[in-house]
């Protein structure tokens, strides 16, 4: 994942980025590359900013 497609207030789901994360797992085998294991942190990071946007809206 490049991080030009990081962009700061990102509309995707949480729902969605697990679903990412989970095919990259998949294609990986469920061992990561150097390249793979960095878009797996920048997905973990964008889900866990999804999820605590959706708490604060819940409030």
């Amino acid at each position: 994942m490049s991080p030009d497609s990081m962009l700061p207030g990102s509309v995707r789901s949480a729902a969605e980025l697990n679903e990412q994360i989970r095919a990259l797992w998949l294609r990986a085998g469920g061992s990561l590359t150097a390249q793979e294991r960095a878009e797996y942190e920048a997905l973990v990071v964008e889900w866990a900013k999804a999820v605590r946007e959706r708490i604060i809206e819940a409030a």
